[in-house]
């Protein structure tokens, strides 16, 4: 039987189900498209046992002259990467990204790219409790796992919406399993924390007859039905009202003041706050506050 390039690499993804299911659903998705760039390479009867040096060269030339992002790049070769030590061709593909010519990700843009929903793009998620979650997602910059994992017992220890004083974020939610405390600034946090509680009662924003993967799928559709993309741009939002909550002037990706010029005083505020934003989002590097912020 003719190999098709594709076929194999879906194949071989099918039959190596390791990582979470976000994990398997971005590397079948990524190496999707690696094997379209292959076959339009003329590479289309390429075995995924057949991977050489030359593929991976021609694949990252093709996304250098595609004007792919160096963060971009990186992370299809990490799928690339896991692809090679599954048919044993580790040695294809240099230690390094640095040696195939990826260079380090450039973080400072300026350019905004938060997100605001109103209250009529809310309504366009007809099921109350994904718009629920998506509210939490905007009131206090949680990525979309930690948003449908979210358990209100847990997270007020205890206590109720009107009185808690920050929300906590158990490790098993969180990216890297870092767990995180987030403060509440605002009464309208708290309106969303008291909803957010009646969902949950003893549980989770998860309906109890559903597993994790069956509602992260219905939060997708949802929210591909309500013609929205990029959510992701609400953490951009959260990040960007902390740091002027926080300093006192906008951040430099909505018009505030760049690094450059900023008072030997107001970069000592700077810095903190960036720390404690980066610390908010679960980061641990005050330079990736630029991607949310700009510098």
């Amino acid at each position: 039987m003719k190999i098709d390039i594709f076929v194999d690499l879906m194949s071989l993804v099918k039959r190596n189900r390791d990582g979470s299911y976000a994990t398997r659903a971005a590397r079948r998705e990524v190496l999707a498209q690696v094997a379209h760039d292959l076959k339009d390479m003329g590479f289309r009867t390429l075995p995924a046992t057949g991977l050489k040096p030359k593929h991976v060269a021609a694949l990252v030339e093709r996304w250098k002259t595609s004007g792919i992002a160096v963060g971009t790049m990186k992370n299809r070769m990490s799928h690339v990467r896991w692809w090679a030590e599954k048919v044993g061709k580790q040695n294809c593909i240099p230690l390094t990204n640095a040696e195939l010519g990826i260079g380090r990700r450039r973080y400072v843009t300026n350019i905004s790219k938060a997100l605001v929903l109103t209250s009529g793009d809310l309504e366009k998620i007809t099921d109350e409790r994904l718009r629920c979650s998506i509210e939490l997602q905007q009131a206090f910059g949680l990525r979309r796992e930690e948003c449908l994992k979210f358990q209100a017992g847990y997270a007020l220890a205890g206590l109720t919406a009107d009185v808690v004083r920050e929300i906590q974020l158990k490790p098993t939610w969180c990216k890297g399993g870092r767990a995180r405390a987030i403060p509440i600034t605002d009464e309208h946090q708290r309106a969303v924390l008291a909803r957010a509680a009646a969902f949950c009662g003893n549980g989770s924003m998860i309906p109890k007859d559903l597993k994790y993967v069956d509602q992260l799928r219905r939060y997708v559709s949802a929210v591909q039905k309500a013609g929205m993309s990029k959510l992701h741009g609400l953490r951009h939002e959260y990040a960007q009202r902390r740091y002027q909550q926080l300093t006192g002037w906008p951040a430099p990706a909505t018009g505030g003041p760049v690094s450059a010029r900023l008072t030997q005083q107001q970069r000592v505020v700077d810095r903190a706050a960036r720390l404690q934003v980066s610390a908010e989002l679960g980061h641990n590097r005050e330079e990736i506050t630029a991607v949310y912020l700009g510098r």
